[in-house]
């Protein structure tokens, strides 16, 4: 058709589902995905002429094409568009909030800022739950709380108030995010703690949020151990008050070692087995990879990762529990503060730190997203979690990191 109607575009989306590499995973070479590709080479570079037409495709996994569709002739030009910097998160936000009414009190530039990560469609979405939330409290502009309301519930997940907790879940719950925030205010390397709730989000009972000051590209070795420790803090907390541990933790334990495996098997960052990558990481079978994957290293080199993934845990943890300890009353300061109002911010933190009382709740007023006071804990209906919801969820990979 588009030799017909030539001169033109074609563009191919998601180019990646009929372009994966041939003669692996699953179909032995005769599926229809590949009789499919095949024919698109054929028609990119054949024998006819194709004067006239151009032809783009679209991909989010460039890595599992076939090297004969990225051959010079056919898609020998690639265009990378990665997630927007500060520059460009602010230049979309001004695109999507042309037709929205703000207050004064919005900054486009510090929503841009405490957006990192965010892709243009995350963008889109924040600026429409902003509008939603300030429509819902009967607003004629979207002011700065909305787009904070909406940043979290982004983020975050939808709060969960009809939950509800028993006051041990709940004290639980805030020693745990309260070892996850502290752990990261004392360890060099971790980013700042942006908020921290004990209010039930998704299925999380309580949530430690941290954001980069700026846009990250790659991590660094004490960047990653911070990110073992900050993900060891709660179940620290909890040995440390309580005397036993809860399943909370299931989630920040598997975040944790997951980046301890990275750090030595695919980072080389571990000074006993030095700057070696080990193991295969090719992909899954299902992307067209090999149904086997390959094993480079002996049973006495396995063992020694192994070992060195236990050490690192181990190490983190006791540092973790150590600081804990160090400074027990900010952490119990923290704790009480959260089961008091619920959830803190940076400043809020800042202050505990310092040993300052925390200012007078404001009075209350309708939440926009749950037509709950805030601060409160509205119930009609007594909802309960279906066994015992990890507390800080998984932390996002890299980021933000709930706890």
């Amino acid at each position: 058709q588009g030799k017909k109607h030539a001169p033109c575009i074609i563009f191919i989306d998601e180019i990646d589902a009929v372009g994966r590499h041939r003669g692996a995973g699953l179909g032995g070479g005769h599926d229809e995905r590949e009789q499919t590709l095949n024919q698109l080479l054929v028609e990119m570079d054949g024998f006819e002429s194709n004067e006239g037409v151009i032809l783009i495709a679209a991909t989010n996994r460039p890595d599992v094409l076939d090297p004969a569709l990225l051959r010079p002739g056919r898609f020998d030009r690639r265009v990378v568009v990665p997630r927007p910097d500060l520059r460009g998160r602010l230049q979309i936000l001004k695109i999507h909030t042309r037709r929205v009414p703000l207050a004064d009190d919005v900054d486009l530039e510090i929503v841009a800022r405490g957006t990192p990560g965010f892709a243009g469609a995350d963008l889109q979405n924040l600026v429409n739950e902003a509008a939603l939330l300030a429509a819902r409290r009967d607003a004629t502009k979207v002011a700065r709380v909305d787009f904070e309301q909406a940043k979290d519930k982004v983020l975050l997940g939808t709060e969960r108030r009809s939950m509800i907790m028993s006051d041990e879940d709940k004290r639980i719950t805030a020693y745990h995010e309260a070892g996850h925030a502290l752990v990261a205010m004392l360890t060099e390397g971790s980013d700042p703690v942006h908020k921290v709730t004990i209010i039930p989000r998704g299925m999380a009972l309580g949530l430690t949020q941290t954001l980069p000051v700026e846009d990250r590209l790659s991590f660094t070795r004490t960047q990653i151990l911070a990110i073992i420790q900050h993900a060891m803090g709660g179940r620290a907390a909890e040995e440390i008050v309580f005397g036993h541990l809860s399943t909370g933790a299931a989630n920040d334990l598997e975040q944790a070692t997951t980046w301890a495996r990275r750090m030595i098997c695919e980072y080389g960052m571990s000074d006993r087995l030095g700057p070696v990558a080990y193991g295969d990481h090719g992909g899954d079978v299902f992307l067209g990879r090999d149904f086997v994957s390959r094993k480079d290293y002996s049973e006495a080199k396995a063992q020694q990762i192994d070992e060195e993934i236990e050490t690192t845990l181990h190490d983190m943890y006791a540092q973790a529990r150590e600081k804990l300890v160090d400074h027990r009353a900010t952490l119990d300061a923290i704790a009480e503060a959260l089961l008091e109002r619920e959830t803190l911010d940076t400043k809020d933190l800042e202050i505990i730190a310092r040993g300052e009382p925390l200012p007078p709740l404001p009075s209350p007023v309708t939440s926009p997203e749950t037509g709950a006071v805030a601060g409160t804990s509205s119930s009609p209906a007594k909802e309960r979690a279906d066994g015992y919801p990890p507390r800080g969820g998984k932390l996002p990979d890299p980021e933000p990191m709930p706890g």
